[in-house]
């Protein structure tokens, strides 16, 4: 018999090869189902991680602190007096640390968000700043993403951050870093890729949205291989003058490849989250109300996002000078879950940088002596975003710096 099967394959040698595919295909499908039908790429315990720590992430009313500038958060606060603090690596820890060990800010944040800088970084006492987050009650996240370069991608037009389309940066050695996080005490990640917007250009053009969504999924994969939670971001900023129906259109069409992109990639949905931008007009175009924005974003989200995916949290973006954008931010969110709570399958919430810390940094404004003043507002700006959660924030109840000092915020990628 095992001479006859050795005429047979220098015959046709191509057989052993199409039956080692099948048995590999075989073993693919045999394992996806041996975890109940989830990518079989990973074993079962990381899926069972993955998932425990998203549900973490996603609790009742809870959102992110978004603390992962690589510059002083003061700097894109867009405050003329906050602009003075001294950008120092020192500054930038006594900052945050203050911010970390607010007391009871984990009955409203569930995951804060650091720069890579942060991760090792300790406060005047010597404790690790990310010791002060777990020991608060909330989980330690990582931005693993290295910006991007303006000079964008080759053959692209200029849109209103006046430079080219661009593409995120930093897969090549993220397995590594991702990791390194992970030991270090990191439990998710988040990568954001930026997609602008002009109607006249077309943009953003099908290359940029092809670059973006396939960096995202690869970025996504390659964190849950190591055990992080991936926070996935195709950011379309609010920077010109569409309305917005364009950005509804182009926020839809976005997020539909996004998630083609994560299905090829086997990305594990049920360990992700999402983090996209609010469908809003443009800075300088027709300003639509909150209703508005509530009913376009939410539409946008039902048409395109898998109930499988656990959460979505928002990033507030850039609003034009005469708003006050800690208060908008919240109004929109809570508008959004007041009007369509019960018709959502998933966690709604916030991953708000300046949006939670604006009035926060100019009540602090780098003196110690305005510590617990500064964790107040950070405090009450995190109670009103935990109640847009639920749709029962008062417009007006929390106190804002509002538009008082307002300046345009820094440019470029943080």
């Amino acid at each position: 018999a095992q001479a006859i099967l050795a005429q047979e394959l220098a015959r046709e040698p191509g057989i052993l090869e199409s039956v080692s595919c099948a048995r590999t295909n075989l073993n693919h499908i045999m394992t996806s189902l041996a975890h109940g039908g989830l990518p079989g790429v990973l074993p079962a315990d990381i899926l069972a991680e993955l998932k425990e720590t998203a549900t973490k992430l996603c609790a009742p009313s809870k959102g992110f602190l978004a603390a992962d500038e690589s510059a002083g958060p003061w700097l894109r606060a867009g405050h003329a007096d906050a602009k003075q603090i001294p950008d120092t690596a020192e500054n930038r820890a006594s900052y945050r640390s203050m911010c970390f060990s607010t007391p009871g800010l984990s009955d409203h944040i569930s995951g804060v968000i650091l720069h890579w800088e942060t991760l090792f970084q300790k406060d005047a006492s010597g404790k690790d700043l990310v010791d002060i987050i777990k020991e608060g009650g909330m989980i330690p996240g990582l931005k693993v993403d290295k910006a991007y370069n303006k000079k964008g991608i080759w053959g692209t037009q200029s849109g209103p951050l006046g430079h080219p389309e661009v593409s995120t940066v930093g897969l090549d050695d993220l397995q590594q870093r991702a990791a390194e996080a992970y030991k270090r005490g990191a439990r998710f990640a988040k990568w954001r890729n930026v997609l602008q917007l002009d109607p006249e250009k077309g943009l953003p053009s099908d290359l940029a949205i092809a670059d973006t969504v396939h960096t995202l999924a690869r970025y996504a994969s390659i964190c849950q291989s190591e055990r992080l939670v991936p926070i996935v971001e195709p950011e379309i900023v609010p920077n010109g003058s569409h309305d917005i129906a364009y950005c509804a259109k182009m926020t839809e069409k976005v997020l539909a490849a996004q998630f083609a992109a994560l299905a090829l990639h086997h990305v594990y949905l049920e360990g992700a989250v999402l983090k996209p931008n609010m469908v809003k007009n443009g800075l300088a175009g027709p300003k639509a109300d909150a209703e508005a924005v509530a009913t376009l974003t939410v539409q946008a989200l039902l048409r395109t996002v898998p109930p499988a995916m656990p959460g979505i949290f928002f990033l507030s973006g850039e609003t034009a000078l005469d708003e006050d954008n800690e208060e908008t931010a919240t109004i929109n969110l809570m508008t959004m879950n007041k009007m369509f709570k019960d018709k959502m399958p998933w966690h709604l919430s916030f991953s708000y940088g300046k949006a939670l810390q604006k009035t926060c940094i100019v009540t602090w404004l780098g003196k110690a002596e305005n510590e617990a003043a500064a964790q107040k507002a950070l405090k009450a700006r995190a109670n009103a975003n935990s109640d847009a959660v639920l749709g029962v924030y008062a417009p007006g109840s929390c106190p804002s710096v509002g538009v008082d000092g307002n300046v345009k915020q820094a440019a470029g990628p943080y």
